[in-house]
């Protein structure tokens, strides 16, 4: 049965009504395709849409599909992964996400489609349940402090190496001794991130090799259980290291700290690992929410994003995003981390997993992985056939068996995929095992089954004493009925897409369509492990290999690698391929990295990650490459020049002329261009950066192909490259790919793999005319906007086209001066007319910088624009002395009910001038649970977790 309408006519916003009014009032042309002809320049512009290349097997080639096809398709692709049990271990195990988590949070666009909590007063629900996450995993390692999350297990490593470098005082350090039992995937990129940096990975096999190199070491990396599942006792050799000024950092599987002495107890200073056991699907990598915890005195040092809790201007305690002096946008080359996002909605994930289950259901489930791995473990051993290498272990057993490679086809035959590594044979039990798995499994490999034992006892040094999880919020929500009411609540809490427009620019909120956000709660699609044999990811792989070649048609490059799970990660990917490409050619000394002022944050903080000495470079009037800088320092490098970093279109949103002669400048002078494509939402289907001169690029899927935000987090950032950069792409222990000569970035081959079906999904239902027509109507409807607020709002920037990209920059200084009015005030006043604000002060302080994207309606757009013109008003009041600078709705917001309802005497306007300044907020209004956080106030009362009675 044909469909009654397009994707494309669902997921763009404007109908032809509206496209007309809006082309219109901009003087645009007639149509679309003349406005694009007006707005993107001729010297960038592709005459039509680059064809994207035709889906095998389907008939109508490469034109769009209807949902339906793509839904079969999917289905297809789907049927060609493997159905086998996979029992590989290596930091990734198949779990259970509870069917009240899937459906209220997994497949609530309330959860899926917020932003980063940056607006503190409308993510109070989504910081609560990140407190949540950071209270349980502080706990579960024993230690002061954790953050909200980081990229995965490998890379939380990477970054606990660099925050125990940065905080060494001896320079002449320049060791990390990492425990040989460790993940083959975390070891590599532990060696990824040391190489730039002059950092040495030594690894350690006994505890005497560790203190062999304490002298010459800044920290050691131990692994809690170990890769082969093996438990040791680290706290002796912890000890000894400590007292040699050498820190320890514990790898950790939190499952299993529910019965094990948590690192911290053991002298751990720091704690990394996944929180992928608690309910988030394998999905062939991520995405997982990485984590680390640490000592207090590390909190300032510490990657990422930490929740904190603060009070609200009326007392109320708030949460908010602690020490935001350390965002990238701010500290740039000198950040601690290139990390400006989190895995948000696979933490939040994680911690309703464990409310869910409470801590008695945590413990349960703990033990019972430990109980099967016993049961194997005394199956294996009546046998008579495989030696044990640990008898003491958690959920992982390692044996030698006479025939490995035999044992382990015997158990594939019998559906269970196992890990083996020359004559040692390794099973890793998880939540999903049964007894009837371990007795098909035992058999294969030999043993004989002897049923579960009563008991399994770990080492009587390593159990745990102290009950995990003692706090209120992991023992009083265990009935759905309470559980659905707090998700609920928190919720409630929010600003999300489903509730209203999230202009921010540079970060591209769109439409996260249902259809295509499917594949994520489908077993067959989420299901696959990372490192399972090829055949069992055919599906997988064929769906990356087709969504990689319509990635490449729209960009125009040659080559691409989704490993990089975050656009901070596909710069990072993306400046190592050129310092790769630079070293094989004998251009060690090809160091220095350019950089515009008006850049990115996360650009110059990637740099420094790859190795890279950074040079800022002057902006011109429309926040492009100022090209006569350019030059001048491209000359002052000489030899050494590596690469310039820039962003197209500007990041002030402007379709500027300095592309070209910028890449020309850049490789007459030996060097390589990254191009940041957080832009690319204005270049899609109407231009092809891989040909105006750039080399390589990071693509965020979580921007301009739909992946959601999550609140922060999933990204997803692959990259895109010219054939001469392919070999030096990521390469994987897991995976290897013929060619690839550089390491791996992240913990799995394809990154947060399961990610990739939604945009696949995206890009096939929109079809090549689809995506340029998102990209006209994104341009387009940013110009309007521009036009409509430009009357009354000064500009920023100011393009010599008179057209913007798909974004505009709102310049409010002169509010400051003639009302005392800040851009801050602004930004909550918007939440009284219940909308997120757009991004504050970038790339220009007292700015805010407007995306609408092609997904919003007129209608909303309008709206939009209506609460900026009431606020506009607003200001002219304070200015004119009707209202006080320090007494009126802008210096207040936002309002509160509770607000309203006490204390409203003697104040200079009215209850309804707060919180209904439009009339349509009677009919729909959105009341922040909190007034304006006092930031200041929680960074000197600094509190990261919940007290033990608290609820969120």
């Amino acid at each position: 049965m044909p469909e009654r309408t397009r994707y494309r006519d669902r997921h763009i916003g404007p109908d032809a009504a509206e496209l007309a009014r809006m082309l219109a009032k901009v003087g645009g042309g007639a149509s679309l395709e003349e406005f694009i002809a007006k707005a993107v320049p001729a010297a960038i512009r592709a005459a039509a849409p680059p064809a994207l290349p035709p889906l095998a097997g389907a008939p109508e080639g490469a034109g769009a599909l209807g949902e339906e096809r793509a839904r079969a398709e999917l289905e297809r692709f789907a049927a060609r992964n493997g159905a086998h049990r996979p029992m590989l271990g290596l930091g990734f195990y198949a779990s259970v996400m509870p069917a009240a988590v899937r459906r209220l949070m997994l497949e609530n666009p309330a959860w899926y489609s917020a932003y980063t909590p940056y607006q503190s007063e409308i993510s109070q629900g989504r910081l609560a349940l990140l407190l949540a996450f950071q209270t349980m995993i502080a706990d579960l390692c024993g230690l002061d402090m954790a953050n909200a999350s980081l990229l995965d297990e490998a890379s939380a490593g990477a970054e606990a190496m660099m925050l125990l470098r940065r905080t060494c005082k001896d320079d002449g350090r320049r060791v990390f001794l990492v425990d040989a039992d460790s993940h083959p995937q975390n070891i590599d990129v532990l060696r990824t991130r040391a190489a730039p940096c002059g950092v040495e990975i030594r690894l350690c096999a006994a505890a005497e090799d560790f203190a062999a190199g304490a002298a010459d070491a800044f920290g050691a990396y131990f692994s809690y259980p170990g890769s082969s599942g093996r438990l040791a006792d680290w706290r002796e050799t912890v000890a000894r290291l400590r007292e040699d000024g050498v820190p320890a950092v514990m790898c950790a599987d939190p499952l299993a700290l529910l019965l094990l002495v948590p690192p911290g107890e053991l002298g751990a200073a720091v704690a990394v690992g996944s929180a992928q056991r608690f309910g988030l699907p394998l999905g062939a990598g991520g995405p997982h929410a990485g984590f680390i915890a640490f000592e207090a005195g590390y909190a300032r040092q510490a990657p990422g994003r930490i929740v904190g809790v603060s009070k609200d201007r009326q007392g109320r305690m708030a949460f908010r995003l602690a020490l935001q002096t350390r965002e990238q946008h701010i500290r740039r080359d000198r950040a601690t981390s290139n990390i400006c996002t989190a895995q948000a909605l696979p933490a939040m994930l994680a911690a309703a997993y464990a409310i869910h289950h409470g801590a008695d259901g945590l413990r349960a489930i703990a033990a019972r992985v430990h109980l099967h791995a016993a049961g194997l473990a005394t199956a294996l051993r009546a046998g008579g056939k495989c030696q044990l290498r640990h008898e003491e272990f958690f959920d992982t057993v390692s044996f030698e068996h006479p025939d490995a490679a035999g044992a382990v086809a015997a158990a594939a035959a019998a559906g269970y995929d196992i890990r083996v590594a020359g004559e040692v044979v390794s099973i890793s039990c998880d939540e999903t095992t049964t007894e009837a798995d371990l007795e098909k499994i035992a058999a294969a490999c030999g043993g004989e089954w002897q049923g579960l034992p009563a008991t399994a006892d770990l080492p009587a040094a390593l159990r745990r004493a102290k009950p995990a999880l003692p706090h209120r919020v992991f023992s009083q929500n265990a009935s759905e009925h309470a559980f659905m009411r707090l998700l609920r609540r928190l919720a409630h809490k929010d600003i999300a897409l489903d509730r209203s427009m999230i202009p921010l620019g540079s970060c591209t909120m769109k439409l996260n369509a249902a259809a295509a956000m499917e594949p994520l709660s489908d077993a067959r699609w989420n299901g696959q492990h990372p490192f399972a044999p090829a055949e069992r990811l055919r599906g997988m792989n064929e769906l990356s290999d087709d969504l990689g070649a319509m990635l490449l048609s729209v960009t125009g490059f040659d080559a691409v690698s989704f490993q990089p799970n975050a656009g901070s990660q596909g710069e990072y990917a993306g400046l190592l391929a050129i310092r790769g490409w630079h070293r094989e050619r004998g251009d060690e000394e090809r160091r220095v990295c350019l950089v515009p002022a008006s850049a990115h944050g996360t650009n110059p903080a990637s740099a420094v990650m790859a190795g890279m000495e950074v040079v800022s470079l002057e902006s011109d009037a429309e926040g492009g490459v100022d090209l006569d800088d350019l030059r001048a320092k491209a000359a002052a490098a000489g030899g050494r020049l590596a690469a310039l970093m820039l962003t197209y279109p500007s990041t002030c949103g402007i379709y500027n002329d300095s592309l070209a002669e910028a890449c020309r400048i850049v490789h007459e002078a030996g060097g390589q261009v990254y191009m940041d494509g957080a832009n690319l939402n204005a270049l899609v289907g109407v231009a092809l950066p891989g040909e105006l001169g750039p080399d390589v690029m990071h693509i965020n899927l979580h921007k301009t192909f739909c992946i959601p935000h999550g609140g922060g987090g999933p990204g997803a950032g692959p990259i895109v490259c010219k054939k001469h950069l392919a070999p030096h792409l990521p390469g994987h222990p897991g995976a290897p790919e013929g060619g690839r000569r550089d390491g791996a970035v992240s913990a799995a081959p394809l990154g947060s793999g399961m990610l990739l079906a939604v945009s696949w999904a995206y890009m096939r239902m929109m079809g090549a005319a689809g995506l340029r027509a998102a990209t006209g109507t994104a341009v387009l409807a940013a110009n309007y906007m521009a036009k409509v607020l430009g009357e009354r709002y000064g500009m920023a920037y100011a393009s010599s086209s008179g057209w913007c990209a798909h974004e505009f920059v709102l310049d409010l200084r002169e509010f400051k001066k003639s009302a005392g009015v800040t851009v801050e005030m602004v930004a909550k006043r918007l939440i009284d007319m219940g909308f997120h604000a757009p991004t504050v002060s970038f790339p220009r302080p007292d700015t805010l910088m407007i995306e609408p994207a092609e997904s919003e309606s007129l209608a909303e757009i309008d709206r939009f624009c209506e609460a900026l013109l009431r606020i506009r008003a607003e200001i002219e009041k304070v200015a004119a002395g009707a209202w006080p600078q320090d007494d009126n709705p802008l210096a207040n917001a936002p309002h509160p009910a509770a607000d309203l309802l006490e204390g409203w005497e003697g104040r200079p306007y009215s209850a309804a001038e707060a919180a209904y300044p439009l009339p349509w907020l009677k009919e729909d209004k959105y009341w922040p649970p909190v007034g304006f956080v006092d930031q200041v106030f929680g960074d000197r009362n600094l509190r990261c977790a919940l007290a033990p009675d608290e609820e969120i």
